[in-house]
């Protein structure tokens, strides 16, 4: 008989034991398999949003400045020798080493103006630019389509008492509120929200902004080297990282990743010790019969082979198992875990290999000391039981 065929055997002989095995050794490639696959696809969703969501990269004009303060109290400062930014010269920034990074370039201009009684801060920006910037937004109303409508802030609209669908007047002509922005909590509730060209105009500064905000949040952007990349094409501007945004992200993700590996590892752990106690027990059960099969010519090493290969066959199954349950618990789990009903669940096939090789492994191992044990048995000793 060849060996195979006496674990095929012991295998159908001992169905309970081996079906508690199998269950176990399938909860922990699950869980596995479920935990990693919902990490991947909740990061993917994670990065493709930080990818879209706010700026990490600001760009504004190069000055020297004081701080006045005297006893201990403020004073304000003072800025002389002050290099604006010229519009036109951003497009140097797509022109960088690193231009794949770059998800969106949004250039404001600032100032302040007077509707009516009130004192305002008027920002121009580009709203295609601004919406893929903000994603946040929410508009009561619409966003402005043409140069003679504006967006206001929650607060703003409040102060000035105005409406969607309501005129204005600044600095002579005349402009509808598009839409109000929904409360933010930042300073976007203050401002009026203006297209870029119309806004430089009434302020007077044609073709010249105040800052530029850069979207760069990807897996891997070398942010500190797009600084010094986009300073180098910019000398008169100051470019500087928001790194709380970035610092933020890959926190994040990195939290995730612990999750998955800290839980993946206790589940080895466990699934580790299942195999064992089963695997011994099913040794000590066997004596007799491994006393027999030692007694007919049976070598040390067919005793093993025949061991291990019981594990084998339980652990391809289990692994096996393994990756369709947890895959299948993993497309059930994303809804309810991820950021937003847009994440994907992420399909490798190295995860399927890695779960089957995990499986093997843990069986192997697991089961390399039963082996021995029953190998090492004395003839003799075993066959007194008879």
């Amino acid at each position: 008989m060849k060996l195979h065929n006496i674990s095929l055997n012991n295998l159908k002989r001992r169905k309970a034991k081996m079906a508690f095995l199998t269950i176990g050794l399938t909860v922990g490639i699950a869980t596995i398999v479920t935990l990693v696959t919902l990490t991947r696809s909740m990061s993917s969703d994670i990065e493709r949003k930080m990818d879209e969501f706010g700026a990490n990269i600001l760009v504004t004009p190069q000055s020297n400045g004081l701080a006045m303060n005297y006893g201990g109290i403020s004073l304000g400062g003072v800025t002389f020798d002050q290099k604006e930014i010229l519009e036109a010269d951003l497009a140097r920034i797509k022109t960088i080493t690193n231009h794949k990074n770059i998800s969106t370039v949004s250039p404001k201009v600032l100032g302040g103006i007077r509707i009516g009684a009130h004192d305002v801060l008027l920002v121009g920006v580009n709203f295609a630019s601004e919406i893929k910037l903000k994603q946040w937004w929410k508009v009561f109303g619409n966003l402005p389509e043409t140069a003679s409508e504006i967006l206001l802030g929650s607060d703003a609209s409040k102060i000035l008492n105005l409406n969607p669908g309501e005129d204005l007047m600044i600095k002579g002509e005349k402009f509808k509120v598009a839409g109000v922005l929904d409360q933010t909590g930042s300073q976007d509730d203050t401002l009026v929200f203006a297209a870029l060209p119309k806004a430089q105009k009434l302020l007077g500064k044609e073709g010249r902004i105040t800052l530029a905000e850069v979207a760069a949040l990807c897996s891997g952007c070398p942010i500190g080297d797009m600084v010094t990349q986009i300073a180098e094409k910019l000398p008169d501007a100051k470019v500087s990282a928001i790194q709380q945004v970035v610092e933020g992200r890959l926190k994040a993700l990195d939290q995730f990743k612990r999750f998955s590996w800290a839980m993946a590892a206790v589940v080895v752990f466990i699934g580790s010790l299942i195999v064992f106690v089963t695997m011994m027990g099913s040794v000590n059960e066997r004596t007799v019969e491994i006393g027999v099969f030692r007694a007919i010519g049976f070598r040390k090493s067919h005793i093993m082979r025949i061991i291990l290969l019981e594990a084998a066959i339980v652990s391809l199954l289990a692994g096996c198992l393994g990756y369709a349950f947890g895959m299948g618990g993993a497309k059930l789990a994303l809804p309810f875990m991820a950021e937003s009903s847009g994440a994907h669940l992420v399909w490798d096939v190295t995860i399927a290999f890695g779960s089957v090789g995990l499986a093997l492994t843990l069986g192997l191992m697991a089961s390399i000391y039963p082996a021995m044990h029953a190998s090492r048995m004395d003839p003799t000793e075993a066959l007194r039981a008879l």
